[in-house]
């Protein structure tokens, strides 16, 4: 799939930028439109996608509009314990996220209470908590099943039909 394809198009990017009040420029538009199309994607790979995109762009001014665009809510930034920084597009939606320990697989993940924030400390010490962010730890079904088909004898472990021997 294109990115075109994916995205609502430049002029939705656009008109998002102006209405936060910032220059709508390539490096931007290029960074969301490979966020748009690649949630959770790694700041290095956007880096690397925004240069298929557009061409030649230093990794600095890539940086400079997630950072942007991260500081003016249009991108969210999260970083799983171990894991590089992330991106996806914000959507005000206080979503989490479910992480795969084996292959690093992120979906996003209802808030448990429907509630924002739904996790607030007993105690906030005078903070006002506008946001809690979550992160689940588990094995993807992937992982499991070929965790489950490493156990199997080798004839076995092509067959995708065929359920584990009892």
């Amino acid at each position: 799939m294109s990115l075109e394809a994916k995205s609502d198009g430049v002029q939705v990017w656009s008109d998002r930028l102006r209405l936060a009040g910032l220059r709508v420029t390539q490096p931007r538009l290029a960074v969301l439109k490979v966020v748009d199309h690649e949630p959770h994607i790694r700041a290095d790979l956007v880096a690397v996608r925004v240069r298929a995109e557009i061409g030649a762009v230093s990794t600095q001014a890539v940086y400079d509009a997630l950072n942007t665009l991260t500081a003016h809510h249009i991108l969210r930034r999260f970083e799983p314990a171990g894991s590089s920084m992330r991106f996806e597009i914000g959507t005000g939606d206080n979503h989490h996220h479910l992480v795969c320990r084996r292959c690093g697989t992120v979906i996003d993940v209802a808030c448990a209470t429907e509630a924002i924030p739904c996790a607030t400390p007993t105690d906030t010490n005078g903070f006002f908590v506008e946001e809690a962010e979550v992160t689940y730890w588990g094995t993807c079904p992937g992982c499991l099943e070929l965790q489950d088909r490493a156990s199997w004898p080798a004839a076995d472990r092509t067959q995708p039909d065929l359920a584990p021997p009892a």
